[in-house]
C-alpha cells in the first residue's frame, strides 16, 4: 500500500492557545481511519487544514500528487434544471466521456483500412479499454441507481428538481454525488448526519467495499466500529494512533492509561528518593554523590501524569412515583399531505425506557410532539397516568431561550433554587466558568444541548420525552448521558438515530414504519436479531414456495403423507451462542484485513501467505456459522 497522505507537525493557534500542537499521522491506499476526540479538540479544524479550506500556522499536509481528494460540499447551489438524478450522475461525467471515447475509437477502428492508422487506433482503443477496466466504468446508470437508493432516493424521486429538496435531502444528495466520484481519499465529517439508520447501514457497507481510503470524523459508535480500521485520538493538540475500530480503541486506551499511571507513579517514587538524597547530603560527606544525582534529576525525562478524557457526570434527580401506566396511547393517527402514522396503540409502564426508531419521514418527531401536546393528532387519544410530570427535550433546542444567560435559562418551579445551585447543576452538565454567564445563543451546539439537559434535570420531571438527545454531544458525553438515563428511576421515551444509545438505554422499541408499527421488548440488538430471523424466515418461505411449484404429475398420488422433519445439518445450539461465534469470526476477519493492509506485513512472504490462508478459512467458517444460525433460528 503506497503512501497517500502525510500530516507532519501541524500546528494551529487561535489567539495564543494552540488548538493543534504538532499533529503527525499518515494514511495509505485503502486505509479507513477515524478521528475521535472531545468537542473543541480541533477535529473539524484539522479536517479543514487537510482539505485546504484552512491554512496551518506550522507544519505541512502532503497529498500524493496523482491522488484525488473527495470532500463533501457544504453548500448546495443547484440550477433550476438540476434533478436528483442529474446531480448524482454528474459525478460520473469523466467516466461517461471515457465510455463515449471508447465507442468512438471502436467505430473508427472498424472503419479504418490503413494498416498504420489501424495500429495507432488499436493502441488507443486498448488504452481506453484498460482505463475503463481500471476505473470500473461499466453499468454507470446502475451505479447511480444503487447509490441513490442507498441514500434514500427511490426511483420516483429521480426526476424531482434538486432545489426543491429539504436541507437534509440536499445533504444526502451531495453525499451520494461524493460517493459516486470515487476519489482516492474520502474525507467525511459526520457523514451519518441527516441519514436514518437504514441509510447509515448502507453507507457503512459501501465504505467497507469501496477502494477509496477514508478519513472520518464521527460520533456514531456503531458506524466507527464497522468502518474504521485505525483510530486517531485527537486530544490536547496531538494525535495518538490506535490499531482497530472504536471498541478496540477504548480497550487499548484503558490499558495504556493503566500502564502510564504505573510508570508515572514508579518514576515519582524514584524522583522523590533522589530529591530526598540530594536534600539530606547536599552539604555532607556525600556531597559529590548528591551533586551527581541532582544532575541526573535535571536530565531525567519526566513521565507526564496520564490525562484521561473526562465527560461531565450529568445525572437526573430521583423521580416521584407515578401510577403503573405512565402513558396510554389509543388509535393515534397523524398526517399532513400524506399519512405519517396510523392507529398507534400502546401503553408505557412506570420505569420503562422506550426508544422510537424508523426511517426518515415516518413522523417520529411528530409523534413526540403529539404526545406532549405540541401538535393535535388527527385521531386517537393520549392519556397520562397519575402523578406524571412531563419533561420534553426538543432536538431543535427551542426549549432554551437564545438571549438569556445559561444560568438564567434554568427556571425550575421551586423558587428556592438559587443561583449557586443552578451553577452547580450546570457544572454537572459541563457548563462551567464564564460559560454560565454567556447568552445561550453564543454557546456551541454541544453546550446548548447540555444546557437543555440541565434544564430538564431541574424540572423534576418523572417522564422524560427526548428527541435526539445525543445531537452535538461527543462520544464521552454520550456515554455519560446513557449512564444518567439508566440510573434515572422514572420513565423515558426517546427518538434517536444513535444505535449505540438505543442499545444501551432502551428496554422497549417502538418501530414506526410506513403503514405499520411494532412494539419490541428489548434493545437494538434484540431488534436486529428479529430482523435477521425475519430474513431467515423469508428465505425459508422462498425455498418452500419454490418446492411447491413442482409439476403436479411429479407429485405422489393418493393421500398425502406427513413430511418427515428435515435432518439437521448442524448439531443443536442456541442462536445466541452462535451469534457470539459470528461476532468473534467477524472481528478476526477485520483484524486480518488490517494486518494485510500494514506495509510491514508484506516484507514477510510467508506471513502474507499464512494470513491469506487464514482469511479464506475464517470467511468459510463465517459462512458456515450463518447457515448454522439460520437452521437454529428456524
Amino acid at each position: 500500500m503506497s503512501l497517500l497522505l502525510q500530516v507532519e507537525s501541524v500546528r494551529k493557534y487561535y489567539g495564543s492557545e494552540p488548538v493543534l500542537d504538532g499533529v503527525d499521522f499518515e494514511l495509505r491506499d485503502g486505509d479507513r481511519a477515524a478521528i475521535v476526540g472531545p468537542n473543541g479538540a480541533g477535529k473539524t479544524t484539522l479536517i479543514r487544514i487537510i482539505t485546504g479550506e484552512e491554512e496551518a500556522d506550522a507544519g505541512r499536509v502532503v497529498l500524493r500528487p496523482d491522488a484525488r481528494l473527495g470532500v463533501l460540499e457544504q453548500h448546495a447551489d443547484f440550477a433550476p434544471e438540476d434533478t436528483v438524478w442529474s446531480v448524482a450522475a454528474s459525478a460520473l461525467a469523466s467516466l461517461t466521456r471515457l465510455v463515449d471515447e471508447a465507442h468512438e475509437a471502436a467505430e473508427a477502428l472498424a472503419a479504418c483500412r490503413d494498416e498504420a492508422e489501424r495500429q495507432r487506433l488499436g493502441e488507443r482503443y486498448d488504452h481506453l479499454q484498460h482505463e475503463l477496466h481500471r476505473r470500473d466504468a461499466y453499468q454507470l446508470d446502475h451505479k447511480v441507481q444503487r447509490v441513490l437508493d442507498g441514500m434514500g432516493f427511490p426511483p420516483d424521486s429521480h426526476a424531482q428538481p434538486a432545489a426543491q429538496l429539504s436541507g437534509g435531502q440536499q445533504s444526502r444528495l451531495l453525499l451520494a454525488k461524493l460517493l459516486l466520484s470515487d476519489p482516492d481519499l474520502l474525507v467525511l465529517d459526520e457523514p451519518s448526519n441527516h441519514l436514518d439508520i437504514q441509510a447509515t447501514e448502507w453507507l457503512e457497507g459501501f465504505l467497507i467495499e469501496c477502494r477509496s481510503a477514508v478519513l472520518i470524523v464521527s460520533h456514531d459508535r456503531y458506524f466507527l466500529d464497522r468502518v474504521s480500521k485505525r483510530t486517531l485520538e485527537l486530544c490536547h493538540g496531538t494525535i495518538d494512533v490506535y490499531a482497530g475500530n472504536y471498541s478496540a480503541y477504548t480497550r487499548q486506551k484503558s490499558e495504556r492509561l493503566v500502564v502510564q499511571q504505573r510508570t508515572y507513579e514508579k518514576q515519582q517514587i524514584e524522583i522523590a528518593k533522589m530529591e530526598d538524597f540530594v536534600r539530606r547530603n547536599h552539604h555532607g560527606q556525600k556531597h559529590a554523590q548528591a551533586e551527581d544525582r541532582r544532575r541526573k534529576l535535571e536530565r531525567i525525562e519526566r513521565v507526564e501524569l496520564p490525562r484521561e478524557i473526562a465527560a461531565p457526570p450529568m445525572g437526573f434527580p430521583p423521580a416521584e412515583r407515578t401510577g403503573d401506566i405512565v402513558v396510554r396511547v389509543e388509535g393515534l393517527s397523524k398526517g399532513f399531505d400524506r399519512p405519517l402514522f396510523q392507529d398507534l396503540t400502546f401503553d408505557i409502564l412506570r420505569g420503562e425506557k422506550w426508544g422510537i426508531l424508523g426511517p426518515n419521514g415516518t413522523g417520529k418527531t411528530t409523534l413526540l410532539r403529539c404526545l406532549v401536546g405540541e401538535l393535535a393528532a388527527d385521531t386517537g387519544s393520549v392519556a397520562f397516568g397519575a402523578g406524571v410530570k412531563v419533561g420534553y427535550f426538543d432536538q431543535l433546542l427551542r426549549c432554551v431561550e437564545d438571549d438569556v444567560q445559561a444560568v438564567d435559562a434554568i427556571r425550575p418551579d421551586h423558587k428556592e433554587f438559587v443561583e449557586q445551585q443552578r451553577r452547580d447543576l450546570l457544572a454537572k452538565f459541563g457548563i462551567v466558568g464564564d460559560m454560565v454567564f454567556q447568552p445561550v445563543k453564543s454557546l456551541s451546539g454541544g453546550e446548548r444541548n447540555r444546557t437543555a439537559l440541565a434544564m430538564l434535570a431541574a424540572s423534576d420531571a418523572n417522564l422524560l420525552v427526548l428527541d435526539e438527545p445525543t445531537n452535538h454531544l461527543d462520544l464521552w458525553s454520550r456515554s455519560a448521558l446513557e449512564a444518567s438515563i439508566n440510573k434515572f428511576q422514572g420513565t423515558v421515551l426517546f427518538v434517536s438515530h444513535d444505535r449505540y444509545f438505543l442499545n444501551e438505554v432502551a428496554d422497549h422499541l417502538l418501530v414506526v414504519e410506513p403503514n405499520r408499527f411494532r412494539v419490541i421488548e428489548g434493545n437494538y440488538d434484540a431488534f436486529r436479531h428479529l430482523v435477521r430471523q425475519g430474513m431467515a424466515a423469508e428465505a425459508e418461505s422462498s425455498r418452500q414456495a419454490s418446492a411447491s411449484t413442482v409439476p403436479a404429475e411429479s407429485r405422489s398420488k393418493g393421500k398425502p403423507k406427513d413430511k418427515p422433519k428435515p435432518k439437521r445439518k448442524f448439531p443443536f445450539r442456541k442462536p445466541a451462542d452462535i451469534e457470539v461465534d459470528i461476532e468473534a469470526c467477524e472481528l478476526r476477519i477485520d483484524e486480518i484485513h488490517r494486518l494485510l493492509a500494514e506495509p510491514d506485513t508484506h516484507r514477510d512472504g510467508d506471513r502474507v501467505k499464512q494470513l491469506t490462508q487464514e482469511l479464506q478459512e475464517q470467511q468459510a467458517a463465517l459462512e458456515q456459522l450463518f447457515e448454522h444460525w439460520e437452521e437454529a433460528s428456524s
